[in-house]
């Protein structure tokens, strides 16, 4: 059984498609782990604030049918097939960690994100304080107190999950 963590964010209708992409993990994976729930402004773009949070689970799957899984729900919930990279969007799942698994097909693995968004890192380190970085040797928690605060502003907010 594989360990993932993925990440979760949404700034159209941000609540609803939480709930719908939670539901969706839920029915997927098994013994879903779930982070707070962070209010972050847009990186790389101007648009709406998201929410953020990262949800660690486990699986007998593949990494490639984990990916496939996670686009599914992301199309089953109105993400366009054309999105841009840095846009708004309904649901954007992405897969951070497999495992200890490093690789680059067929998604890079660990995420480069993890350390440079404070919204992927401090959802992650909560959840995973002191699971170890495959590439960089050092936990979560640790890359967390060392990240620079500054950079980008994230609040936890209160959320209401509603059983999904």
């Amino acid at each position: 059984m594989a360990k993932v963590y993925i990440s979760v964010g949404s700034n159209i209708e941000p609540e609803k498609h939480f709930r719908l992409g939670l539901q969706a993990l839920s029915n997927h994976f098994k013994a879903l782990n779930l982070s707070s729930v962070y209010l972050s402004e847009a990186v790389g773009f101007d648009g709406g604030d998201f929410l953020n949070m990262v949800v660690g689970a486990e699986t007998e799957r593949t990494i490639n049918e984990v990916v496939d899984i996670l686009k599914a729900i992301e199309f089953e919930n109105g993400r366009a097939k054309d999105a841009k990279k840095f846009s708004s969007r309904t649901l954007d799942l992405d897969l951070l960690l497999y495992d200890d698994k490093i690789c680059q097909l067929p998604v890079r693995l660990p995420r480069s994100e993890i350390t440079f968004n404070a919204f992927v890192l401090w959802p992650l380190a909560e959840i995973a304080p002191n699971l170890v970085h495959p590439e960089l040797s050092k936990t979560y928690s640790v890359l967390w107190q060392e990240y620079d605060k500054s950079s980008q502003l994230l609040k936890p907010i209160a959320f209401d999950f509603l059983g999904f």
